[in-house]
């Protein structure tokens, strides 16, 4: 029988998080999702460049470690974060890796390459 979230201690719903972010598509759908927008699964495809088979089975995975929720509308369906703080935990592992990386120029640059990830309001 599978635990609940309830029954579970924190550390391994962390570490379910964290496995939920582990693949570095996951964490480009949820950059292109930080816009605060819903997107549909054919603008995450352009955004990722990745076959549709395989945007669904990310959306499969971050959706199952809540990060993400999805609506049908009509012939479309529409994902958005769960919450601005999923957002917020890729500013701050934005700006963790650059401070560990502030001594490697060739990261650095690659930093100032990046999309922007909105702030939002607390």
């Amino acid at each position: 029988m599978p635990h609940t979230w309830s029954s579970r201690p924190l550390y391994e719903i962390k570490a379910g998080l964290f496995r939920g972010l582990s693949h570095p598509y996951r964490i480009r759908i949820l950059e292109l999702l930080a816009d605060g927008q819903e997107h549909t699964v054919s603008e995450l495809i352009e955004g990722t460049e990745l076959e549709a088979s395989h945007v669904s089975q990310h959306l499969s995975v971050l959706r199952r470690n809540r990060l993400v929720a999805s609506e049908r509308r009509g012939s479309f369906v529409h994902y958005r974060l769960t919450s601005p703080r999923v957002a917020d935990l890729l500013a701050v592992a934005r700006t963790l890796l650059g401070e560990m990386a502030a001594d490697d120029s060739r990261l650095v640059e690659g930093f100032a390459d990046l999309p922007e990830i909105p702030a939002h309001d607390r």
